[in-house]
């Protein structure tokens, strides 16, 4: 076994001392095992997606392990679980029915140590490489999601994500708001302290906006430049409005400490909800941030630093 952390193993077999026997085995090999006695409880133990090695008896009363395999590769599990099949068979068509049944591999009983926990070594590489994949992968979805300067989500995600809030909120009845902000001046950051400082100030913005929603529920956005939209599912108008005071009074009483020193800057803010109606999702998404936008338009128009609430819509 390699240094990295043990794999969970389940182990199916019905005689007790058989089972007792590969058990000592396979925990001396370093392998975390769990056992079953059939295959009705080797399923239910499958179903909680902690194991990534399964080790089954052929042979067994009611569920037989080729029966236990394709009901395993029907499951959807978190990951990939390797199935190693012992069988008291031997011939060719026995065994090409146990691969196609869905295992990886065969041992005939009674298994060779040596070659069951090779066999075993050679799983565990597929398993660990299947890990690396679906982590990468992971990885390239949330950068694919991620704005790479703020660490906010970005507009692609908002587009997306935006439909679903939508959808949830129209099936269930539910509220649904928005806040859209720009920070006021932000071009003359930039321009007499440098675009360090400026970015600094964004990454600060983005601290005060997070600290002041719920993290369970509301999520925030980089819509562009220095313009953010923040998501508030179950949250009214009114609701939706306190939020943004919450946001636009941190922000203009403390100034963001950035490596130019203290900078001092205020924000505008638009707010809107969305009421269920009929229509596309994707129309209705649309019109949600059409409203906070032209609310935002009103708030820096009239001076900067303040929220203009949208009239609730239907669509």
């Amino acid at each position: 076994m390699s240094d990295a952390q043990p794999l969970h193993l389940l182990l199916v077999e019905d005689e007790p001392t058989q089972q007792l026997l590969m058990q000592r085995l396979l925990r001396r090999a370093g392998y975390l095992v769990e056992t079953a006695g059939n295959g009705e409880e080797a399923l239910a133990k499958i179903a909680t997606g902690r194991f990534q090695l399964l080790v089954t008896d052929w042979d067994m009363p009611g569920m037989d392990g080729v029966t236990l395999c394709r009901h395993v590769r029907a499951a959807q599990l978190p990951g990939y679980l390797y199935v190693l099949l012992l069988t008291g068979h031997s011939s060719t068509e026995s065994l090409v029915t146990g691969l196609e049944a869905g295992a990886d591999d065969y041992v005939r009983k009674p298994p060779a140590e040596a070659e069951l926990l090779a066999r075993l070594n050679a799983g565990q590489r597929i398993v660990r490489l299947e890990q690396s994949l679906r982590e990468a992968n992971a990885q390239i979805q949330l950068l694919s999601i991620t704005d790479p300067l703020v660490g906010t989500y970005n507009r692609r995600y908002l587009n997306a994500q935006l439909l679903d809030e939508i959808e949830r909120a129209r099936r269930y009845g539910r509220p649904l708001a928005l806040v859209m902000s720009d920070l006021d001046y932000f071009k003359a950051v930039n321009d007499q302290h440098g675009h360090q400082v400026g970015d600094e100030v964004l990454k600060g913005y983005v601290d005060l906006v997070k600290a002041s929603i719920r993290q369970a529920s509301d999520w925030l956005a980089r819509y562009g430049g220095e313009e953010f939209v923040v998501v508030l599912p179950e949250t009214d108008l009114a609701g939706a409005a306190r939020t943004a005071e919450k946001i636009r009074s941190g922000c203009a009483a403390m100034p963001f400490v950035t490596s130019g020193g203290p900078i001092s800057i205020t924000a505008s803010f638009g707010v809107a909800a969305y009421d269920s109606g009929g229509g596309p999702v994707g129309a209705a998404a649309e019109a949600l941030l059409r409203q906070a936008d032209a609310a935002l338009y009103h708030s820096k128009n009239e001076g900067r630093n303040r929220i203009t609430v949208a009239d609730r819509f239907r669509n």
